[in-house]
């Protein structure tokens, strides 16, 4: 759903910018769609856009 990769995600957490993972077992992890959901919309709200290394506007 979100095509980030895992460590992105993970240092985007320890930040507070991404809603944080919940521990389902030792092994295994998952995020409450809803946090990502409203997540996904206030990055829309914001109109944000990621820059890209090398692009100027």
């Amino acid at each position: 759903m979100i095509p980030l990769a895992e460590r992105t995600i993970f240092n985007m957490e320890r930040r507070g910018e991404f809603p944080r993972r919940i521990a389902l077992t030792s092994r295994n992890v998952a995020w409450d769609i809803e946090e990502v959901i409203e997540w996904i919309e206030a990055r829309k709200a914001q109109g944000a856009q990621a820059q890209r290394p090398g692009m100027r506007f």
